[in-house]
């Protein structure tokens, strides 16, 4: 079976994207050339756990959460489930995704299945990695002024009591939306043991559904969460392949224990 690999990740870096408070990446040079015999590198990088696209674990706001290293590795692969809301987040910046969304997406594409992977697309992705548009203010060292879409707390709750999910996530910079105060959503998903990710980047290159979607988190020990490499597995159709990218390709063959 011939598939498509789509990163849907931001490259961690200088201009990563974290929430007020926590330090920036820092990326040192340790050694970066030739001896004379061989070419040699090697770096040293310090980051807070909650930037850029990365995980949030349970216990990032439920006391009693799974840690990061805690997480089962079949939590963090599932079926590609998303909540297209662009253009309903393009007239109201503070939208929340609802279970009406999930009700309408389900009439399309049938059951969220078991294991998902249930991610929102505001069309934030675009907007990454300027602080001011990501969090859309002119003061983002200011959470009180920040202004994006996240999970609506109703919809979080539908999910936990109707659904069996892997993981919830947002191409924003948290699964609540920029205003909320008490972050219902989180405080839901650990309670439920549901692994979050933010930043996710690139989901108009996948489908609604059909894909198959990895989150390769740093096993970091006692982690509340950290930076993660999210990809998603498309299939594809030989015939279009055959347009130019097929080249790129070869059969990929996966099996998860």
């Amino acid at each position: 079976m011939v598939m498509r690999i789509v990163d849907l990740t931001h490259e961690h870096s200088s201009s990563t994207i974290f929430w007020p408070g926590n330090p920036r990446y820092n990326f040192t040079i340790l050694s970066r050339g030739s001896n004379g015999s061989y070419w040699y590198e090697g770096n040293s990088f310090a980051t807070a756990e909650h930037g850029g696209t990365h995980v949030d674990s349970p216990a990032h706001f439920y006391e009693g959460g799974w840690r990061v290293q805690q997480i089962p590795m079949k939590k963090l692969v599932g079926k590609g489930v998303i909540i297209n809301v662009k253009q309903k987040t393009s007239i109201d910046p503070d939208y929340r995704v609802t279970v009406e969304d999930l009700v309408n997406y389900e009439r399309t594409y049938g059951p969220i299945p078991d294991g998902a992977v249930v991610l929102m697309n505001s069309g934030w992705s675009d907007k990454y990695p300027n602080p001011n548009t990501v969090f859309n203010t002119p003061t983002p060292s200011d959470p009180k002024t920040f202004h994006f879409p996240g999970w609506h707390e109703n919809a979080t709750a539908w999910l936990t009591k109707n659904r069996n999910i892997n993981i919830m996530g947002v191409d924003t910079p948290s699964n609540d939306y920029g205003q909320a105060k008490v972050f219902p959503t989180h405080v839901l998903m650990g309670k439920h043991n549901i692994i979050g990710v933010e930043n996710v980047g690139f989901l108009d290159k996948i489908p609604e559904s059909g894909s198959t979607i990895c989150v390769a988190v740093l096993k970091l020990k006692d982690g509340s969460g950290g930076p993660a490499r999210v990809f998603a597995i498309v299939e594809e159709n030989k015939e279009v392949l055959a347009s130019g990218s097929e080249s790129l390709l070869s059969e990929v063959f996966l099996m998860f224990s």
